[in-house]
């Protein structure tokens, strides 16, 4: 194919994604190999920031598609009660602080796989979060997750 006959990158979901995106979701492109080419692997829209209660789902579903998850890196600042380690399905998952911002969740399986998740603020628009997810799961993208909030304005508080 040359340059003028390539398809068009669609910047919208799959259809009938939308309609399964909402809070408590995660949206993935996953990708196994070393020839990971876009900044994040996928997103995730927790419904709340309780760790306790939005990670063991998050989790159990990761592990039907990538098999265990042996760590999971989140900013301590962003989430509540974050715990040194989580059971999951009867396996212990550790989790690690770093400074990675509250935009971001590094999941980690076997001893170097790891994944790169954006993470969609739990008071997100549904438009947002769907613009959002979708920039972030394109094989292409290069923006970074913060930048990615702020341009589908998925970080601002909606007014009361």
């Amino acid at each position: 194919m040359t340059g003028s006959d390539a398809l068009p990158v669609s910047r919208h979901l799959p259809s009938g994604v939308h309609e399964a995106v909402r809070p408590g979701c995660a949206l993935l492109r996953l990708e196994t190999t070393a020839s990971r080419e876009g900044v994040l692997d996928g997103a995730w829209w927790p419904r709340s920031r309780d760790i306790g209660v939005e990670l063991p789902a998050l989790l159990s579903a990761l592990t039907g598609h990538l098999g265990p998850v042996t760590r999971v890196g989140l900013d301590t600042a962003a989430w509540e009660g974050l715990p040194t380690r989580i059971v999951v399905d009867d396996r212990v998952v550790r989790i690690d602080s770093f400074p990675v911002g509250d935009d971001t969740v590094l999941i980690t399986c076997g001893d170097q796989d790891v994944f790169s998740l954006l993470v969609i603020p739990p008071h997100a628009t549904p438009a947002a979060a769907h613009a959002a997810m979708a920039q972030a799961v394109r094989a292409d993208n290069i923006t970074q997750a913060e930048q990615i909030l702020i341009d589908t304005q998925s970080a601002q508080v909606p007014p009361d």
